[in-house]
């Protein structure tokens, strides 16, 4: 669980706090007792919805999503039972979306996952570059999207 304790008590900030991935927000000045609350119930939450999901996200193997199979053992991935040629970056920046399905992963963050180096901001277009060419290869447009959705300003996601 993410929780945002910050100065920025605009509604603004509070929005693309909570859009790029906080579970909660909290502004100064706060109560320490309320943090507290606030602390224990994100981590209740998180541990009732592991328990429920039955495995953590390490032990998935396989994602199946809309007719998109990705799979991390034989490192493939079909599209409609077709088998997709993908480059080993193309299949790590699929696999990490697929991982952090239903969340905006910054692209970054993406960089930093995939490449295993630290981002500067001259690597935007290297996640660009790849994003449109894995896009051209799953037979979607960026205006269109199927699979991988641009998150303006923030960063990509794969709907659930």
């Amino acid at each position: 669980p993410v929780i945002m304790l910050t100065a920025k008590g605009e509604d603004e900030d509070k929005i693309r706090g909570l859009v790029t991935g906080a579970d909660d927000y909290i502004t100064k000045p706060f109560n320490p007792l309320e943090l507290t609350a606030r602390v224990k119930t994100q981590l209740r939450r998180y541990m009732n919805y592991n328990s429920l999901a039955g495995k953590s996200q390490d032990t998935v193997n396989e994602y199946d999503i809309r007719g998109l199979l990705v799979n991390k053992s034989t490192h493939k991935c079909f599209l409609y039972g077709k088998e997709l040629q993908l480059t080993p970056i193309e299949f790590s920046i699929l696999w990490y979306l697929c991982e952090h399905q239903g969340s905006v992963v910054p692209s970054e963050e993406l960089f930093e996952a995939v490449w295993g180096e630290k981002y500067i901001s001259s690597n935007n277009n290297t996640v660009m570059a790849h994003i449109g060419r894995l896009r051209e290869k799953l037979h979607e447009s960026a205006k269109k999207p199927k699979f991988i959705i641009n998150v303006w300003g923030v960063g990509y996601t794969i709907e659930k």
